[in-house]
């Protein structure tokens, strides 16, 4: 249905904007709501800072933590796929530099407007994508909220420019008006986040619990894999691999596989383990799915977000029905840690034909998670992928790799560790929703 809004000159003048987007009538009444008290985020101190661009070439796998737009999650730090600079690089960046309680928002690019509290207690450093806020006079806790409800985050949206690449300015959100909320209520909403990250924490503590119990059952707790820079082969393997990429037969790769074939338990090859769900499905024009893609699973192993939308609309890669209990793994190189169960919120969900979707009768959900993510079958999954413009890992190659027969106690063990580590994901996410809900009562009521 069209809208129309009138606007005065001095509005457009002041605003410096004359796209009719932005002044959409939704926009003016949460501004309206919001505006009671004629006072915005600078008239509280807010400050916000753009960093400085760091070249690619600081870039190294330890050091200080590099925060990207793609660790700005809504309300939730996500280390996935964690990168660094050097300490020597780290000192100079100062305006780059994140503090406990700083709020990060991703400023441009796909996760546009994405907010979240850093509280990790380590060193960071940001990119340049990514605004640091400063929350002055207001908690910080509590901002983290405001901006994550649906009227802040439309506020954000509101400053929105660009086409392809969203960005947003420190201008347009040092304007975003704001209520003087009673200091009380704000620490009431700082508790409540402060319970969901301690659940957050707990829930990171028993995952790790589990990946340390299986690597302890194999005696590969603290086992180094080790790269090396040269390196013979035989024809007759060659040719049995069909293979002629160097990095294929890396040593490392045949010293992990003798670790598996050693464990007491046993092993076997995930085909002979594992039923593959790889039958397309063709989803229902007018019928509303739960549709996963890549990047909607977490570096925890659980899903953190997801699509929805009707199935005519559905991309065509959307042709994988999951179910409780089945397993998802990336095929893609990039993205091979994006493993997760499918729990009972997104039975007969739909994901994209990235993933493969298994499960087993042998080894419990749980286990094969941890087994899938754990670091040596990461590196197998990266020896099996082949391709040059998108590498990937094949059906064919994935079903060839050995995995060890743990032990029913260790599975039951493990178990019992992701499901309360998922549980506590879940009660934390729910804390985090009442709070936005809380705020957004408050406002509707001043």
């Amino acid at each position: 249905m069209s809208q129309i809004s009138h606007i005065k000159l001095k509005d457009i003048r002041e605003a410096r904007r004359y796209d009719a987007e932005y002044f959409k009538p939704e926009y003016l009444e949460i501004e309206r709501k919001l505006n009671r008290e004629n006072k915005n985020l600078k008239d509280f101190d807010v400050k916000i800072y753009h960093p400085n661009e760091i070249k690619r070439e600081y870039v190294q796998e330890n050091g200080v933590l590099f925060v990207r737009t793609q660790n700005v999650r809504p309300l939730k730090f996500d280390l996935t796929n964690e990168v660094y600079i050097s300490k020597n690089d780290a000192s100079r960046l100062k305006k780059n530099k994140i503090s406990n309680n700083d709020i990060l928002m991703s400023r441009t690019g796909a996760n546009f407007g994405q907010t979240c509290l850093f509280n990790e207690g380590i060193e960071a450093i940001a990119s340049s994508h990514t605004f640091i806020i400063k929350s002055g006079k207001i908690n910080p806790f509590f901002l983290s909220i405001f901006f994550n409800t649906e009227l802040g985050r439309k506020m954000i949206d509101k400053g929105m420019y660009g086409g392809l690449q969203p960005e947003i300015t420190p201008t347009h959100l040092l304007k975003i008006p704001f209520l003087n909320f009673p200091q009380s209520f704000q620490l009431q909403i700082e508790q409540i986040v402060k319970s969901a990250h301690a659940k957050q924490t707990k829930s990171k503590q028993l995952y790790r619990e589990a990946e340390e119990l299986l690597l302890r059952e194999l005696g590969l707790l603290n086992y180094e894999i080790k790269r090396v820079i040269w390196f013979t082969t035989t024809k007759k393997e060659v040719e049995k691999a069909c293979r002629f990429d160097s990095e294929y037969f890396q040593p490392k790769y045949a010293d992990i596989i003798k670790k598996i074939e050693k464990y007491e338990g046993g092993w076997d090859t995930i085909k002979n383990i594992a039923h593959f769900k790889d039958k397309n499905y063709n989803p229902k024009g007018d019928q509303t799915y739960k549709y996963l893609a890549l990047s909607n699973i977490s570096n925890n192993g659980y899903v953190q977000d997801y699509q929805r939308e009707i199935g005519k609309n559905l991309p065509s890669r959307a042709r994988r029905q999951i179910n409780t209990g089945d397993v998802v793994i990336s095929s893609i190189e990039g993205s091979l840690s994006s493993c997760s169960i499918i729990d009972q919120e997104f039975d007969n969900a739909i994901c994209s034909t990235g993933f493969f979707v298994l499960n087993s009768k042998i080894i419990n959900s749980e286990t094969l998670l941890i087994i899938f993510k754990s670091k040596i079958i990461q590196e197998l999954l990266q020896k099996g992928s082949k391709g040059t413009i998108l590498t990937a890992i094949s059906k064919t190659e994935l079903e060839s790799i050995k995995i060890p027969l743990l032990k029913p106690s260790i599975q039951i063990q493990i178990a019992e560790k992701i499901q309360e580590s998922h549980r506590l994901r879940k009660e934390s996410k729910d804390l985090l929703e009442e709070a936005k809900r809380k705020v957004e009562e408050e406002i509707e009521k001043q």
